[in-house]
């Protein structure tokens, strides 16, 4: 049985000599708790202190980090692979601590090595590696298990060694994801993106200051799992840093990042970026021109109390594949693509392709939800929508081009008509638009079109009926 041993510096106050104070400084070692040395071929993984009360050695002194990892699906990953029915040697891998999650190149160690109990779960050191130089020395810098939070576009590297295949594929569709690829853009060249684009930039940006192998390294990384997923905590549903079903864009996960640029900024020429969060939710986005009544936050759309997943509902969908000969599983696809109505090739499996007819879309997670009726309805009502909103950006884009020159100025700190309608027609074009908020934004684009017949004396076209809107179901 071993001991750590940890050195406490303790002051006393001495006697106060001629107004001088005096302070005795005295070592105190203190023994923490015990635990066993690892069994050959472990590879220096010391798992569980007590497999019972599940303990990890880790867990003794890092007691927060354990305290909140006892409550995740980690810490249960043995049993529930026993309860499951179908447990297999080749899922032992990720259900115990081992090589998978962290950078030991030895596949057989810990669990796969002694097939003790002791490291059954999925502990700390299958994410911080092994334990034993850390335990024997802590001061030593060398000594520190940091995870790594990088997940190669291959599925190799944290997360990634275990939330891949038919089983889960997450990585596999992460990888083809925007979020996969996020350093594949402009981030690194302007940094004001970083906050959205890149893992450092988001943690900075979310208060994050989590300590990571890769930490100081200049190399971008990727959206990755631990930036949503917090490894320790499952406050959220699937331990997610920020909840998913508050009609927030200061503290909904995806809003955090997905509200940039909604509203005409009047110091320069751009049109809306990622407004998707405002929009859902109804509130700061588009250009109002002046008497705009429209009023209601939210009316009958995706952002209501109806749809509590709010952005995942459409955006994380699960979608098995059977095949309908051998009703045999093809794919199980975790929503990880991020596409709401993802296209689908000729089995049935989500692409990440955006340009496919709406024929050739999945509408599952519409009528699933409890909000439209059967997919069919779904569809059409997204049909419905896209050809209202192709007759106003028309209209109103074949008015802005009557419109002087001189009315789309930057930087002179002014919105005007002509600028300000100018905003919502990009607006209604985005795609996503119609579903996140087609009241909202049909209500920008009337608007639009009367203030701009009103400022410039300009007549949309004789047959538009712009009366004739879209109804809201409430």
């Amino acid at each position: 049985m071993k001991f750590c041993r940890s050195a406490l510096h303790l002051s006393l106050p001495g006697l106060f000599l001629a107004l001088v104070s005096c302070v005795e400084t005295k070592e105190v070692l203190v023994d923490l708790p015990e635990y066993d040395d690892p069994p050959p071929g472990a590879a220096n993984f010391l798992g569980y202190t007590n497999s019972e009360s599940k303990t990890p050695v880790c867990g003794n002194c890092h007691v927060g980090q354990f305290s909140e990892w006892k409550n995740t699906g980690h810490a249960s990953a043995w049993d529930d692979l026993q309860a499951s029915g179908s447990a297999q040697a080749t899922c032992e891998g990720c259900h115990t601590v081992g090589a998978n999650g962290n950078a030991v190149a030895n596949t057989q160690v810990g669990f796969a090595a002694t097939k003790d109990e002791r490291y059954h779960d999925v502990q700390c050191e299958s994410c911080h590696g092994p334990g034993l130089p850390h335990v024997t020395n802590p001061d030593n810098d060398a000594n520190k298990p940091y995870a790594s939070m990088v997940v190669a576009l291959d599925g190799s590297g944290a997360c990634g060694e275990c939330h891949q295949g038919a089983h889960n594929p997450f990585v596999e569709e992460w990888s083809v994801s925007r979020h996969g690829l996020s350093t594949a853009n402009h981030a690194a060249e302007e940094a004001s993106c970083g906050p959205c684009h890149e893992a450092r930039g988001v943690f900075a940006a979310w208060g994050v200051k989590a300590n990571y192998l890769e930490k100081e390294e200049q190399e971008p990384i990727a959206i990755g799992c631990p930036l949503c997923h917090d490894p320790h905590d499952a406050t959220n549903s699937k331990q997610l840093r920020f909840p998913i079903n508050v009609a927030n864009v200061e503290t909904n996960l995806c809003m955090k990042c997905h509200h940039r640029r909604s509203e005409p900024d009047p110091t320069s020429s751009r049109g809306p970026h990622s407004p998707q969060g405002p929009l859902l939710v109804g509130e700061a986005v588009g250009w109002r021109p002046p008497n705009f009544t429209y009023t209601e936050r939210i009316s009958g759309t995706h952002g209501s109390a109806a749809n509590s997943r709010l952005c995942a509902a459409c955006h994380v969908s699960r979608t098995e594949v059977v095949d309908a000969a051998s009703g045999n599983l093809v794919f199980n696809s975790t929503g990880h693509l991020f596409k709401a109505i993802a296209c689908l090739d000729a089995q049935g499996k989500p692409t990440t392709e955006d340009d496919c007819q709406l024929s050739q879309r999945n509408f599952r997670a519409c009528s699933t939800s409890g909000c439209h009726g059967s997919q069919d309805a779904a569809r059409s009502a997204l049909i419905t929508v896209r050809v209202r909103f192709e007759l106003l950006t028309g209209t109103v884009d074949a008015l802005l081009a009557r419109v002087p020159a001189t009315e789309f100025k930057t930087g002179d700190n002014l919105i005007t008509t002509a600028e300000g309608a100018k905003f919502n027609s990009a607006l209604g074009k985005m795609h996503g638009s119609g579903a996140h908020n087609p009241f909202l934004v049909e209500a920008l684009l009337t608007a639009s079109i009367k203030q701009l017949q009103t400022d410039y004396g300009l007549q949309p076209p004789p047959d538009l009926d712009l009366a004739n809107t879209l109804s809201p179901q409430r």
